[in-house]
């Protein structure tokens, strides 16, 4: 099987999040990945929680897992954020770091998660090169910058802007 077919790194790029200073996949993300259940993919963790230490894997606080749904706009009824009995559910997700999704492979045992993980593996890569071209990228213009000794002050500033990583979204609506 053509391993581009499984799933195009574009999805698995836009199902990586940054939370707690490291990027992370969320337990019903990869579940879809898998093509397991989330509640299969939760169990195998916790029959094997040894191998997930918490630099692994760490569990969602409530507020986090409401800044990803107001982030994305779900309804509290999106099973992947919300955690009522109304559709929901019950726990709060579960993030996994790369090393974790690493893990992951070994305890669901199966090659459609070997090579999901291949592909996985392959979209962190791909991102640790965007971010490393990036850096090295601010450090020429700021060289450019001391060379040019100001005269292009509005200019460098405008790029640096354009570089910025974004801001929290501010929260919009009532107060409870």
């Amino acid at each position: 099987m053509n391993e581009a077919a499984i799933v195009p790194v574009e999805v698995i790029e836009n199902k990586i999040f940054f939370i707690r200073g490291q990027k992370v996949m969320l337990d019903d993300d990869l579940a879809r990945l898998y093509g397991v259940l989330t509640k299969y993919l939760n169990q195998q963790v916790r029959r094997n929680k040894t191998r997930f230490p918490e630099d692994f894997m760490f569990q969602l606080t409530r507020e986090e897992a409401e800044n990803l749904r107001l982030h994305f706009a779900t309804s509290s009824s999106s099973p992947q954020f919300a955690t009522s009995s109304y559709g929901g559910r019950r726990y709060l997700p579960f993030a996994f770091s790369e090393h974790g999704i690493l893990m992951l492979s070994s305890v669901l045992n199966s090659k459609r998660a070997v090579d999901v993980n291949i592909q996985i593996m392959r979209a962190f890569v791909k991102l640790r090169r965007l971010l490393s071209s990036h850096a090295d990228l601010r450090r020429k213009i700021e060289d450019m910058e001391k060379k040019y000794n100001g005269q292009f002050r509005i200019v460098f500033d405008a790029i640096k802007a354009l570089m910025q990583p974004p801001t929290k979204p501010k929260k919009i609506g009532f107060l409870k």
